[in-house]
């Protein structure tokens, strides 16, 4: 009886602490959710006052950001898996003529605001410095006014350019040049210039930019002065070219398909030379569009070495050579997988990003175009639309047929042509490094293609 007494005390004493424990619980998991909910609630307030003022009440305007979708669901709006809170807002090509709301501040998570060329006007809010995690900000091609706000500085994970570059002349010296002043205040532009002086300084190659030289001093503060003088660029570059960006003297659809094809051979030859020297091989790290300079002849040269790095010719495969990806920065929609993972930098790390700007080159698409969202990206889409779908796809400025009596044979033979061109791309840009194309093999294919459109 006392022991029957005694083991029901002792069960009663643990039931009791068990339900206590688990009230605390789903007290604690019932406060986290209703702080999930009050946060998500934010984001989605902020982002129907943002549409407000970036609409400027245009009908009809960003249809999918409405109340019967989830705003992770709306069109240019990127949502963390853990939380749900808002990462990346990318709108971009409009002519809305409207303003940046305050309420932009409020998205606290958001690493990513890419607002490029929707006709923005007034200033920037100040609240923008609120959003402690950007880590990229792009308003460019509008047309805001004003200073920039102090409180931009708040935002210190922002990953800029090391530098501003200047067109210039220099006595003795016949045509212009371009000036990289590095701004010394960034973080790693002191590496940058150095990386990029030693990747350059001694590669002579017709498809990279020239260093006419290198200065290292002092100015008229007192200050370190670092900048390096490259030949000038006219025709500026690829990502202007491609997608009409203020400033580029050239039209698109003056970039036919056999000029689009000569612009992908020229930085084929330039990664192929940059990867296989004997002594040295150096891994751009970022080859994008932007990094792609044309010069009169519209004859493309790879630019900004800012980020690459030299691994010796000989053992690049080996551990002790390997540079971990987590020190890269790179450009999002470029960088392969693999370096999201931590992975090691190889010259397939570079291939992946060519594979990317062939893409972009044949569809007229950035690989972070609105279009893309969930499990939908650029090489995906390319992928599932060879052969048969091909036209569907790409940028219809190039495909135009110039003799008329016969236009079905030239037809045929740009369609045969795109389709080998996207099996380039796409081959270049799989996701396991081991299945990339050679750039050897890269080069033969497009001669091949390149003859092709001469018949």
């Amino acid at each position: 009886m006392v022991f029957s007494l005694y083991t029901k005390h002792i069960s009663n004493r643990f039931s009791s602490s068990n339900m206590r424990t688990c009230m605390m619980l789903v007290y604690s998991m019932t406060l986290v959710s209703i702080a999930v909910s009050l946060s998500s609630n934010t984001d989605k307030l902020a982002l129907l006052s943002l549409k407000e003022k970036l609409t400027n009440g245009v009908p009809n305007s960003l249809p999918s950001w409405n109340h019967s979708l989830h705003f992770c669901e709306w069109q240019g709006v990127t949502c963390g898996r853990r939380h749900k809170r808002v990462s990346v807002l990318h709108l971009e090509n409009q002519t809305w003529g409207g303003t940046l709301a305050p309420s932009l501040g409020n998205l606290t998570f958001l690493r990513f605001l890419i607002l490029f060329n929707i006709d923005l006007h007034g200033e920037i809010p100040k609240q923008v410095g609120r959003l402690k995690r950007l880590q990229g900000l792009d308003l460019s091609n509008n047309n805001l006014r004003g200073e920039i706000p102090m409180e931009l500085t708040n935002c210190t994970n922002i990953k800029g350019s090391f530098g501003s570059v200047y067109r210039g002349s220099l006595l003795n010296f016949e045509g212009p040049i371009a000036v990289k002043v590095l701004n010394l205040e960034t973080r790693g532009a002191a590496k940058s210039f150095v990386a990029e002086c030693n990747a350059l300084g001694k590669m002579k190659h017709r498809n990279l930019v020239k260093i006419l030289t290198c200065c290292s001093s002092v100015d008229y503060k007192g200050e370190d002065f670092k900048a390096i003088v490259f030949e000038f660029m006219p025709e500026g570059s690829l990502e202007n070219v491609l997608h009409n960006n203020e400033g580029s003297e050239n039209e698109n659809h003056s970039l036919i398909l056999s000029k689009r094809v000569d612009i992908a051979l020229d930085v084929a030859h330039a990664l192929d030379y940059l990867h296989h020297d004997e002594d040295q091989v150096v891994v751009h790290c970022d080859i994008k569009p932007s990094n792609v300079l044309l010069d009169e002849d519209m004859v493309a040269h790879l630019g900004d070495f800012g980020l690459a790095r030299l691994i010796h010719g000989s053992t690049r495969h080996s551990s002790k050579d390997q540079v971990e990806s987590s020190t890269i920065k790179g450009t999002i929609g470029y960088l392969p997988p693999e370096y999201g993972a931590g992975g090691p930098v190889t010259p397939e790390g570079d291939i992946y990003s060519y594979g990317i700007l062939l893409l972009e080159m044949l569809t007229g698409k950035r690989p972070t175009d609105n279009m893309f969202y969930e499990n939908l990206n650029l090489h995906k889409l390319c992928k599932m639309k060879i052969p048969e779908e091909i036209l569907d796809i790409v940028d219809s400025s190039m495909v135009m047929p110039t003799v008329e009596d016969q236009t079905w044979i030239v037809e045929n033979n740009i369609k045969e042509c795109l389709v080998m061109f996207t099996k380039i791309g796409v081959a270049c840009s799989e996701e396991f490094p081991t299945q990339r194309m050679l750039t050897k093999h890269v080069i033969l294919k497009l001669l091949e293609i390149k003859q092709k459109l001469s018949r």
